[in-house]
């Protein structure tokens, strides 16, 4: 639990957590007018709420979607978390492909940094029981310093073309912790164990599986002409051993209309992420000088 008088604030109360890492929810939005006031009180309803994520650094290091820190306290330094100029274009080129930031940066300190808010749901894994795990686009909020991000890429272009998931997708492998934003509460979200088995997913409702699982797009049934008839058409397939997570309610998942964000899913305003990316990038040149 966070400690109360870090936050003195009774609207914000500490949902989950896992181990230095805090979810926080507000339990209603408070800054609205008399137009937007009834909306906002119905949203709050529905579980339409703005969430936080806050790290107790504790003399740890953090990875941390670029322009997403809010405010930080103590003695936390942040680092561009880029070896040079090759890593610096790699990491653009993963980017690029993943439609997730650039660059990420490093915090690390013995203080606390709180993020920006999301009307997302905010999700802990622990990365460790999944070995690899990969994560669809946009994804990826922060994660604990030491752990390995790479770009994967299908083993086939079918599975992207076909299957809905994207060519390439960001994978991270460690032991620690993974803060994801999702469109569906974990609540609705569904975990499923493969034991050196074949699940088949009709559309791209997997939000996260593990890195050992070989991923394909294959015919419903035997033929072109009954998969037709059946109305399935292509499925997503996954073989061997490792986990699936689900978000059943998919179709709905980028249709929120509450969130108006980007990837990352905060509340500032266009003009307030370009000047946050530009000083990224500012930060990455001079560590690179």
């Amino acid at each position: 639990m966070v400690d109360s008088s870090i936050l003195d604030n009774r609207n914000l109360k500490e949902i989950s957590s896992m181990g230095n890492f805090h979810v926080l929810e507000h339990q209603r939005d408070l800054s609205v007018s008399d137009i937007s006031a009834l909306n906002q009180y119905f949203a709050a309803k529905m579980n339409v709420r703005k969430r936080q994520l806050l790290l107790d650094l504790d003399n740890n290091s953090y990875i941390v979607q670029a322009g997403a820190m809010q405010w930080m306290s103590g003695g936390v330094t942040m680092s561009s978390n880029v070896k040079g100029v090759g890593d610096f274009l790699g990491k653009m080129v993963g980017g690029a492909v993943t439609k997730e930031s650039t660059v990420k940066p490093l915090y690390q300190g013995s203080g606390r940094m709180m993020l920006e808010p999301t009307y997302r749901y905010i999700i802990l894994v622990d990365v460790s029981q999944w070995g690899t795990i990969v994560l669809d686009d946009g994804l990826f909020l922060a994660c604990d310093g030491n752990m390995q991000q790479k770009v994967v890429a299908r083993k086939n272009i079918s599975s992207a073309v076909l299957g809905g998931e994207g060519l390439f997708n960001l994978s991270l492998t460690g032991k620690g912790i993974a803060a994801l934003e999702s469109y569906v509460p974990y609540d609705e979200l569904i975990e499923v164990v493969l034991n050196n088995d074949v699940m088949k997913i009709d559309g791209n409702m997997a939000i996260a599986w593990s890195g050992s699982l070989e991923f394909t797009v294959e015919k419903s049934g035997k033929s072109l002409l009954g998969s037709a008839v059946s109305g399935e058409g292509f499925v997503n397939v996954y073989r061997g051993s490792g986990r699936i997570l689900l978000a059943p309610t998919a179709s709905e998942r980028k249709v929120n209309p509450t969130d108006s964000s980007s990837a990352k899913g905060n509340s500032q305003s266009k003009m307030s992420k370009a000047s946050k990316a530009f000083g990224a990038l500012s930060d990455v040149l001079d560590a690179l000088n």
